[in-house]
C-alpha cells in the first residue's frame, strides 16, 4: 500500500477568489479536456446505433447528461486526490491546490452534478443509459481513484473502464439496450488508454514517483513501458477491426480502421524502439497522436453509416 502524508492546508489568498475565478475553478474541476475526448466518442456511437441520424433532442440530452456525469467523477478525482496534486507539478494549479474551491465546496460540486446527471439522463434517454452513467462514476471514483490509483501499476488498465462508458451511454440512449457492436467499441477504448495514458506518465515519472503513485512507468523502466504499449496498441487495432464483420461496416470505417491503425502501431514501435537504444524517447509524440488515432476512429464510426457501400 503507498501512502502519501501531505498537510492539508491550502494556501492562503491575499483577496477571496471572485465570481469569476469561482466559476473557472467549478469548470477545471471537471477537467474539461478530458470530458471532450470523451464526447467525441458519444455522438459517432449513436449515430451507428440509429444507423443514421438519431433524435437531436436526444443527442444533445445525452451529451449534457454525459458531461455531468463526467464532470462529477473528475471532480470527486481531484477532491480526493488534492493532497498529492499539491505535490505534482503538472497539477500544482489546480483550484484545490490554489485555494480557489474549498474540499467542501467541490464535495458538494461532485455530489450535485452527479445525482443531477444520472436524474436528467433517466428523464431524457432511459434507465439503462443513466444507471451506466451512474456506474461511471462509482467505478471511476471508489474503484480507480480511492483504490487502484496508489496501490497498482494496473491503475490505469482498470481504471480506463470508466472512460470507456461514454460508448455503451450513447449507444443505449439510442437502442434502449447493449449489443455487440457497442461492446466491441467499448473494447476498443478499453485497450486504447494504456497506451494513451503510459507515455504521459513516462513524461511526468517524477512527478508520479514524488506523490508516491506507483505508475508503470515508475515502477517499470522505459523499455518495459513501452513494450507494453506496443502490445496494448496492436490489441487496440485488433478490436477495431471486429467491428467490420459485427455492425458491418462498409469502406469508409475499413479504410480509416485500417490506415489509422497502421499509424498508432507505428508510433508506438518508434517509441519502443527508441527505449532500446536509450535515447531521448519523446513519449508525448504518441500520448498525442493516439488522441488523434480515436478521433478519427470514432469520426469513422459515426460517418461510415451515413455513407454505407457494402464490401461485397
Amino acid at each position: 500500500m503507498v501512502r502519501v502524508a501531505v498537510t492539508e492546508t491550502i494556501p492562503e489568498s491575499p483577496t477571496r477568489p471572485g465570481f469569476r475565478a469561482k466559476a473557472k475553478g467549478y469548470v477545471q474541476l471537471t477537467k474539461p479536456r478530458v470530458i471532450e475526448l470523451l464526447l467525441i466518442t458519444t455522438v459517432p456511437v449513436m449515430i451507428l446505433a440509429e444507423r443514421g441520424i438519431p433524435n437531436l433532442w436526444l443527442v444533445l440530452a445525452t451529451l449534457v447528461g454525459g458531461t455531468l456525469s463526467a464532470g462529477s467523477a473528475n471532480a470527486f478525482n481531484m477532491w480526493f486526490d488534492r493532497d498529492i496534486d499539491r505535490v505534482m507539478s503538472r497539477t500544482a494549479t489546480r483550484p484545490l491546490v490554489t485555494g480557489v474551491l474549498s474540499p467542501r465546496e467541490a464535495l458538494v460540486f461532485s455530489w450535485v452534478t452527479g445525482a443531477l446527471s444520472v436524474a436528467f439522463l433517466w428523464v431524457t434517454t432511459n434507465w439503462v443509459a443513466a444507471v451506466l452513467a451512474a456506474g461511471a462514476i462509482a467505478f471511476y471514483v471508489l474503484v480507480y481513484t480511492m483504490w487502484l490509483k496508489r496501490r497498482t501499476p494496473q491503475n490505469i488498465v482498470w481504471g480506463g473502464i470508466a472512460g470507456c462508458m461514454p460508448v455503451l451511454i450513447g449507444w443505449a440512449a439510442v437502442t434502449g439496450t447493449l449489443s455487440w457492436e457497442a461492446l466491441i467499441l467499448f473494447g476498443v477504448v478499453f485497450l486504447w488508454t494504456p497506451p494513451h495514458y503510459w507515455p504521459l506518465s513516462m513524461r511526468y515519472r517524477e512527478d508520479y514517483r514524488a506523490a508516491g503513485v506507483p505508475m508503470l512507468a515508475v515502477v517499470r523502466s522505459e523499455t518495459v513501458v513501452a513494450l507494453q504499449s506496443v502490445l496494448y496498441a496492436w490489441a487496440t487495432v485488433a478490436c477495431s477491426l471486429l467491428l467490420i464483420p459485427i455492425a458491418p461496416m462498409g469502406i469508409v470505417y475499413t479504410v480509416v480502421a485500417g490506415a489509422a491503425g497502421v499509424w498508432f502501431v507505428v508510433e508506438a514501435h518508434r517509441l519502443y524502439g527508441k527505449a532500446i537504444r536509450g535515447g531521448e524517447t519523446r513519449p508525448m509524440r504518441l500520448f498525442h497522436g493516439s488522441i488523434s488515432y480515436l478521433s478519427l476512429v470514432f469520426i469513422a464510426v459515426g460517418v461510415d453509416p451515413l455513407l454505407y457501400f457494402p464490401l461485397a
